[in-house]
């Protein structure tokens, strides 16, 4: 099976099975002598975590990240930096009938027919949880551009929405990731409810990007928009993405477009123009529903959970092409 890396000069290459010993990552081209806090790594992990926000799965997993090589007392070697997570809460029994059933809008129909064969405990390699090892490689990738920042946050939840950019980008916004944080006693009984009944709803995220360096991109297919496309499409509940004013476009004449400020979203031809990047992925609703959603170890919403697995991928696109950049200078 390929398929599992992702990016040129940096580059991650995810592996593990939700339900089996351990997911983990390996994270190549990380220069050497960057400082690493372990503390903040987990910080990341913590807010993908299950069984940290209300509303969302009571599944509760330590998440505790192990660091095996690339790092010596506290400082990258410019070598593979391998990490894992221990997987500690599975249920395998719980996925046996799953054997035969297959979910809507999962894997599990087209992997069985792609391989003969699939792992159904959790999904396998489509659970949700290979993202924890995203959010590894985003945490190292955050190093190599510490000057960047980096938000998503929802812009849309079942009836929740926001439709200005944010402003502030070191706003705390926890646990559910919505500008408007007084209505988060809203959000999380709308979720609960959902949980209840058997439910689940999608969204839209937004991101936001300050202090990009210019110039990262690529002409013809390696072209910046192209590689936050897929580096965002991959994860799995995510169903479309555009950046800038995206599908506003079908309805606007060239003139309204070249009046509007940051029209591309931080981006011209593909290439980073130093301004503000915006973009907005749609996640779908999640696949499990019915009898088996209401035992309570599935989200109603991924949204909450997926937003450090969201600003990790942008992270991993950004560093990327920061480094293929440097490579043309002499």
């Amino acid at each position: 099976m390929r398929g599992n890396s992702f990016g040129k000069m940096f580059s991650l290459t995810s592996f593990g099975e939700s339900h089996g010993p351990a997911m983990g990552v390996v994270i190549d081209g990380v220069p050497a002598g960057l400082s690493v806090s372990l503390e903040d790594l987990q910080r990341e992990l913590d807010r993908r975590a299950p069984g940290k926000i209300a509303g969302t799965t009571s599944r509760n997993e330590d998440d505790k990240a192990v660091i095996l090589s690339g790092v010596f007392e506290g400082k990258t070697l410019g070598t593979p930096i391998a990490v894992i997570v221990h997987n500690t809460n599975q249920k395998s029994a719980d996925y046996d009938k799953l054997k035969e059933e297959h979910r809507p809008g999962h894997a599990d129909k087209t992997t069985m027919m792609k391989y003969g064969i699939r792992d159904h405990r959790g999904g396998g390699r489509s659970s949700g949880r290979e993202t924890l090892s995203r959010v590894v490689a985003g945490y190292f990738a955050g190093l190599v551009l510490p000057q960047v920042k980096v938000k998503a946050y929802v812009s849309l939840l079942g009836p929740f929405e926001h439709k200005e950019i944010l402003k502030d980008l070191s706003a705390d916004l926890s646990p559910y990731s919505f500008p408007d944080t007084k209505r988060n006693d809203e959000i999380k009984k709308y979720l609960e409810d959902l949980k209840a009944q058997g439910e689940s709803v999608g969204g839209r995220v937004r991101i936001v990007v300050e202090n990009s360096p210019v110039g990262l991109g690529e002409p013809a297919f390696d072209k910046l928009k192209a590689d936050f496309a897929k580096a965002l499409l991959s994860i799995g509940a995510v169903v479309s993405f555009s950046y800038g004013l995206g599908e506003e476009m079908a309805q606007m004449k060239g003139s309204a477009v070249s009046n509007t400020a940051n029209a591309f979203g931080g981006m011209e031809g593909g290439i980073s123009n130093g301004e503000k990047m915006v973009m907005t992925i749609t996640f779908k609703p999640t696949s499990t529903v019915g009898d088996k959603a209401k035992e309570g170890r599935h989200d109603p919403c991924i949204i909450p959970r997926a937003i450090p697995v969201v600003e990790a991928m942008v992270k991993v696109v950004l560093a990327d092409h920061f480094l293929r950049q440097n490579a043309y200078q002499i």
